[in-house]
């Protein structure tokens, strides 16, 4: 008689076996193709109770077990004010998913609540912050986040509606702030309807947005939420109607810009025109003879 698997077993067998396609094979482009994980390195999983950071965390497990490529992880989660029901419910997962996680606790939603001047964005600023600043006292050189394909596209067109500027979100980068440091996102090739798709398949419950401040505007797929993210999710979900490729052909297109056809542009804090290259390109002398 075959022994029974637990909940952890399955939800460990379904990412490498039914959504190997979806999910373990695009996880594993990522951290090669972007070099993500190396020899050594000392990894903090950033673990908010969502979806997105329970299923990088289990990922990042099953690559270690099975990696030849030596690396540690240390699974933090950071309490910005949880209210009980939520911090039950990332304990109760994270137990459940068998993944060891380390809870410190900080008063961010109090400050950020506290303030009329764009609380969503102090909040995120000084989340990552003590996330940096955890990782660095536990020795870490990496941090990790759970931000998938989608998160990808949406800021991608948050930035051009919004911001006047075509941004996109890097698949690692170095800490500003923290020397040493890098934050990399082994999610990065992966599409959220796929992470939804294993969450339903398992029967998991993760918490949804657990901010004071918009908690009672989220409902599990968003729809009521007047956030500017979830008007480009909606927006993107409109043009699938007509083109299903519409989310991979913006993510691709990150991959493919050219910049010989932007009449400007930025980098490492300057500002460039394409009259640089045009005035490099045109006759030094109108001498006919």
């Amino acid at each position: 008689m075959s022994k029974e698997l637990t909940p952890c077993q399955i939800a460990e067998r379904s990412l490498i076996k039914k959504y190997r396609k979806e999910l373990w094979s695009p996880f594993i482009a990522a951290v090669k193709k972007y070099e993500l994980i190396e020899e050594g390195d000392r990894i903090a999983v950033c673990i908010s109770g969502g979806k997105d950071s329970m299923i990088m965390a289990k990922l990042l497990q099953q690559l270690q077990r099975h990696s030849e490529v030596p690396f540690s992880l240390s699974f933090l989660v950071m309490d910005p004010g949880y209210n009980p029901v939520n911090r039950r419910k990332i304990e109760e997962n994270a137990a459940l998913l068998c993944i060891p996680v380390t809870i410190f606790e900080t008063n961010i939603f109090d400050i950020a609540n506290g303030t009329s001047d764009s609380p969503c964005y102090l909040c995120a600023r000084m989340r990552r912050g003590a996330l940096y600043a955890h990782a660095k006292e536990l020795g870490c050189n990496k941090i990790a986040l759970g931000h998938h394909l989608n998160d990808v596209v949406e800021t991608t067109l948050m930035g051009m509606f919004y911001g006047s500027q075509l941004q996109a979100m890097l698949p690692k980068l170095h800490s500003k702030n923290f020397d040493g440091i890098s934050l990399i996102r082994p999610l990065y090739c992966i599409r959220e309807e796929d992470i939804i798709a294993w969450q339903h398949y398992n029967n998991l419950e993760f918490i949804q947005c657990a901010c004071r401040f918009t908690e009672n505007l989220t409902t599990e797929e968003g729809e009521t939420s007047s956030s500017k993210r979830q008007e480009m999710k909606l927006l993107v979900r409109r043009l699938k109607q007509t083109n299903p490729d519409i989310e991979r052909n913006i993510y691709n297109s990150l991959h493919a810009v050219c910049l010989d056809t932007f009449p400007g542009y930025k980098t490492e804090g300057g500002e460039h025109s394409f009259l640089e290259r045009y005035r490099a390109r045109s006759p030094h002398s109108t001498d006919c003879s």
